[in-house]
């Protein structure tokens, strides 16, 4: 089953982390093995979305973070975490983005 949300709005130059919370799905003893983040487009247009997921995802405890930059105004990014648990279970989160520009 996939979770969606929405990520408070980013400003294009400004990178922010997001954080993914799978805390709630894990048994006792269970722990997050690994992940990845990946973005699309929702709505607008940007042919190089993936871009704005910078480096690796950080996993702590049952949480996953990771950095976003840059974007463009005005697009709705859909920003997709899929983890690995200790029990082998693959899990995943989404959530909106969407780049607003500088107010």
């Amino acid at each position: 089953m996939t979770y969606r949300g929405i990520f408070d709005a980013k400003i294009a130059t400004i990178p922010v982390s997001v954080t993914f919370s799978f805390s709630f799905d894990l048994a006792v003893g269970e722990t997050l093995s690994s992940a990845s983040v990946a973005a699309t487009v929702y709505s607008g247009t940007d042919p190089a979305a993936s871009a704005i997921v910078f480096g690796s995802p950080a996993i702590s405890g049952g949480q996953v973070t990771q950095i976003i930059i840059n974007g463009v105004e005005g697009v709705t990014y859909l920003l997709t975490c899929t983890v690995t648990t200790s029990a082998g279970e693959v899990l995943s989160r989404e959530g909106y983005l969407v780049i607003t520009p500088i107010v």
